[in-house]
């Protein structure tokens, strides 16, 4: 090799080199994708070790994609019971959320968001969730500071989450006005593609367990009038809960509301909390979100075929069973509040246009710089560089679609309310091992319930 072309080769190589440096901690995600990552960590909480692994995950908290790493590590620790632990992980994150709001407001599609980004995938721009995960992380948090008895602080969280569910929608629209319309028939099909997959759900921002929980929390807290209220948001995007029905009757009636009476009509009569009756509240999260896989999508640039990755969900018609609530004397049927796997296809498909102007500008300064070199290859030398070849297979390796996102979650809620004589109970999820739980007259028992697959964890508390 000639001193010129070493020049050249390191000339060339010096730009994805210094793309490399940019992009700091997001390393792992641009060569390993994902949700190969996380699979480790969503296996151990089939076990009986449910917090092993945990550590890996918290230990890239301080890193580009320190927002993603803080809520799993935070829904892993809570998963497992750690409450505590799950709250100062919750705290990384809501912390790395205003952050994000701090900085200068840039549009999704603003290519100088980071540098290295045009140059490699956009696995290197700092994570920024979805807005449904920015208001499940709230709703969670409330969960956790109401079963380590801080209500005050899960009034605050349940607040927050509401608030959330309008300011992202706002956030997404405002975003949107930047995103030029582009002609390609992959997407449009994808587009139409998750559409189907996502049912009925035509928002990611409005997430009816997210509304059904904080009602929750205010009615049982003491604040009926606000639980109406997002009772009332959770049954216009989930209208046939027979459970979130029951509850709005109830309240209108309990609450004298001018909506009694076509409730009534609607949903029949409310059954009221007898003398020495408790009232048994469950929440049920069944599975995990579905993980993004990568397509193909073809177009052209300067009238030659150019391909890139980007990410999309494969479609499950595999319908959820509804929990079978046994041990309290009747069966009780759990039903789903809400699909989270909708949310997150919805979510994607919100982003996809957007997605592929980026992805396509990319491309275009990946070939731009590729042309170059191998013109200045042939101007100085007659042959290809080295430099060239170099840059070729830079750029098949840097091409993977951003898998990202908050796979911890459960992949569908559903919600479950009856009233009992005050007693033990032994709670049972199907086949799942018994969970005994106490009913006190006049009290609420709340009983949260995770199934992550193989394995089935009870949380109660009485309030």
């Amino acid at each position: 090799m000639t001193r010129t072309m070493k020049i050249t080769m390191k000339h060339w190589l010096l730009i994805p080199l210094l793309s490399l440096s940019l992009s700091g901690c997001a390393f792992n995600s641009i060569f390993i994708n994902y949700p190969s990552q996380i699979a480790p960590v969503k296996a151990q909480l089939n076990t009986d070790t449910p917090m092993k692994g945990v550590q890996d995950v918290a230990s890239n908290i301080s890193g580009a994609d320190g927002l993603l790493y803080a809520q799993e590590a935070g829904r892993v620790t809570q998963i497992s019971g750690d409450f505590e632990a799950s709250k100062t992980y919750y705290r990384a994150a809501v912390s790395a959320y205003l952050a994000f709001d701090d900085k200068a407001t840039l549009s999704v599609t603003d290519l100088g968001a980071t540098a290295s980004s045009l140059l490699i995938n956009d696995n290197v721009i700092p994570y920024r969730g979805p807005g449904y995960e920015r208001v499940m992380l709230h709703q969670y948090q409330a969960l956790n500071y109401l079963f380590t008895g801080d209500r005050d602080g899960a009034l605050v969280e349940v607040r927050r989450s509401n608030q959330l569910q309008s300011s992202e929608q706002a956030r997404y629209q405002k975003s949107q006005q930047s995103v030029q319309a582009m002609a390609n028939g992959t997407i449009d099909a994808e587009v139409n593609k998750l559409g189907k997959a996502a049912g009925t759900v035509t928002s990611s921002f409005l997430n009816a367990y997210s509304y059904y929980t904080t009602g929750l929390l205010h009615e049982i807290l003491g604040e009926p009038n606000d639980a109406f209220i997002d009772y009332r948001k959770a049954a216009q995007i989930t209208p046939d809960n027979p459970y979130l029905q029951q509850d709005l009757v109830r309240l209108a009636t309990q609450l004298s509301m001018p909506q009694q009476e076509e409730f009534e009509r609607r949903w029949g009569k409310p059954k009221m909390q007898e003398q020495g009756e408790g009232q048994v509240i469950i929440l049920l999260e069944r599975g995990f979100v579905p993980e993004k896989k990568s397509i193909t999508v073809p177009f052209t640039i300067h009238g030659n075929w150019q391909t890139a990755s980007l990410a999309s969900y494969t479609s499950n018609s595999r319908p959820i069973a509804k929990g079978n609530i046994n041990g309290l004397g009747k069966t009780l049927i759990a039903a789903p509040i809400a699909n989270i796997d909708a949310l997150a296809i919805t979510a994607l498909k919100e982003d996809l246009p957007a997605a592929l102007v980026r992805q396509a500008a990319r491309i275009y300064a990946k070939s731009e710089m590729a042309r170059r070199v191998e013109s200045s290859s042939k101007k100085k030398h007659n042959q290809v560089d080295i430099a060239s070849i170099a840059m070729q297979l830079f750029n098949i390796i840097t091409e993977q679609a951003d898998r990202r996102s908050w796979l911890t979650l459960p992949q569908q809620a559903q919600i479950a309310r009856t009233y009992l004589k005050k007693g033990s109970y032994s709670l049972k999820l199907d086949n799942s091992p018994s969970q005994e739980i106490e009913v006190k007259s006049g009290r609420t028992t709340l009983v949260w319930v995770i199934d992550t697959g193989s394995r089935t964890r009870f949380y109660s508390i009485i309030i």
